[in-house]
C-alpha cells in the first residue's frame, strides 16, 4: 500500500503545477486553502480540513478575515493560523498598492475593492476614516471606533479634531455591516449628516460614506444621500 504522505505530496505537487501554469484562478477556493494548510502541516492530507473550514466560515473570504482567536477556538494551530493570516495580509497589501500614491477619487473602484476585502467579512462593526489632503491624496487611514454607529454621535468631534490635527481638508467615512447587507441604515445616514454639518464649519468636506459587507458595498454619494 502506498504511504499516505507520498500520496498527499503527489497531490500537492499537482496543485502547485496548476498554480504555476494557470495562476490563482486555476485553483478552487478549497484548493487554495488546502495548499495553505499544507504549508503549515507537511506530510498530511489537508483537503477535507480545507473543505470543512470553508463550509464552517461560509467562504474563503470570511475564513481568511476571521480573527486569530476565533480560528484558535476552532482548534487550529498557530502555524495554520499564521498561514491563513499571511495570505490575507498579502492579498490586502496587493490591493493597497492599487491606490497608493494616487488621488483617491480617481482610484475609486480600486479603493472599494480594498475596503471590501479588508472589512467586508469582519464579524465586528468597525468605522474607519480616510483623511485626505487638498489634492485628495490619502494622508491617513485610521480605525476610529468599533461597534454600532448607533453610538457614534459622541465621536463626531473626535473625527473633526483628528482631521484638523492631520491637516486634512476632506474625509471619507467607511464602515462594515457584519450582516453582509451594505444598505445604509437611518443611523448611518444620521452620522454622515452630523459629520457633514460639523465639517462644514471647519472647511472639511465629507466626500462619501462607504458601507461594505460580504454581499457588496454601497456609496451614499452614489445613492444621492450626500
Amino acid at each position: 500500500m502506498a504511504d499516505q504522505s507520498t500520496g498527499a505530496s503527489g497531490h500537492r505537487a499537482r496543485l502547485r503545477q496548476r498554480l504555476f501554469d494557470g495562476g490563482g484562478t486555476a485553483l478552487l477556493d478549497h484548493e487554495l486553502v488546502e495548499y495553505l494548510l499544507a504549508l503549515a502541516i507537511p506530510r498530511r492530507d489537508t483537503k477535507e480540513q480545507a473543505r470543512q473550514l470553508i463550509a464552517r466560515f461560509g467562504g474563503i473570504g470570511p475564513l481568511l478575515g476571521a480573527d486569530a482567536e476565533v480560528l484558535r477556538r476552532e482548534g487550529l494551530t498557530d502555524g495554520v493560523i499564521g498561514a491563513l493570516k499571511i495570505a490575507e495580509a498579502t492579498a490586502l497589501r496587493l490591493l493597497e498598492t492599487r491606490v497608493e500614491g494616487r488621488p483617491i477619487l480617481s482610484s475609486w473602484d480600486a479603493l472599494g475593492d480594498y475596503l471590501q476585502a479588508a472589512m467586508g467579512h469582519s464579524a465586528v462593526e468597525e468605522v474607519r476614516i480616510l483623511f485626505l489632503n487638498a489634492r485628495n491624496m490619502l494622508i491617513a487611514n485610521e480605525a476610529m471606533w468599533r461597534g454600532s454607529v448607533d453610538e457614534a454621535s459622541v465621536h463626531v468631534r473626535e473625527v473633526i479634531a483628528r482631521a484638523i490635527a492631520l491637516g486634512a481638508t476632506a474625509i471619507i467615512i467607511v464602515h462594515n455591516h457584519p450582516s453582509g447587507d451594505p444598505s445604509p441604515s437611518q443611523q448611518d445616514i444620521r452620522l454622515t449628516r452630523d459629520l457633514i454639518d460639523a465639517g462644514r464649519h471647519m472647511k472639511i468636506m465629507v466626500h462619501d460614506h462607504v458601507i461594505v459587507g460580504s454581499q457588496g458595498r454601497s456609496s451614499m454619494k452614489a445613492m444621492g444621500l450626500i
